[in-house]
């Protein structure tokens, strides 16, 4: 996708949150932020974005968001565990409806034969309802294309979880 096309579906995404009435945070890890870039590179997004937190290590992870440093341990920063709690941390940490987390290895290196470039793990928790999980293999790309794939799946989960409401 192009820059273009990111910021029209940050942009429908935004239209629908607000039609909803819904507030929306980011936890972000691999991605560097590039969702809540991607959200308030439109204009008025601040009555629909609450926040956006940059968790890239782990302890920022531990310390920003509440996610479980034994879970980190037990289960690796690239996991579905992980991705769920940085969605629900960031929930728990906001006045936002829906937050979505997002953990990966965008590369060139970092990866491994369980865990290789290109395997991101997005999670998007709403209040009183189940946190959804999606496990994505991007495969050996670029790292600027791994990280613009995860955005826009990003942004899909959290549009298809808004249209529900």
């Amino acid at each position: 996708m192009t820059q273009m096309e990111l910021v029209a579906q940050a942009s429908s995404l935004l239209d629908l949150c607000r039609a909803k009435g819904l507030r929306m945070a980011t936890a972000e890890s691999c991605t560097g932020g590039l969702v809540a870039a991607l959200l308030t590179e439109v204009a008025g997004s601040s009555d629909v974005f609450e926040r956006g937190f940059v968790t890239y290590s782990n302890a920022a992870k531990t310390e920003q968001i509440g996610v479980d440093a034994a879970m980190i341990v037990q289960h690796g920063a690239v996991s579905e565990p992980v991705a769920r709690a940085m969605a629900e941390g960031a929930l728990a940490h906001s006045a936002a409806d829906l937050a979505v987390g997002i953990t990966g290895i965008a590369g060139p290196s970092g990866g491994s034969a369980e865990k290789p470039v290109g395997l991101v793990h997005i999670a998007v928790a709403q209040r009183s309802q189940p946190t959804v999980h999606r496990r994505c293999e991007f495969g050996q790309q670029s790292r600027a294309a791994i990280r613009e794939q995860s955005a826009t799946v990003a942004l899909a989960m959290l549009a298809e979880i808004a249209s529900n409401v």
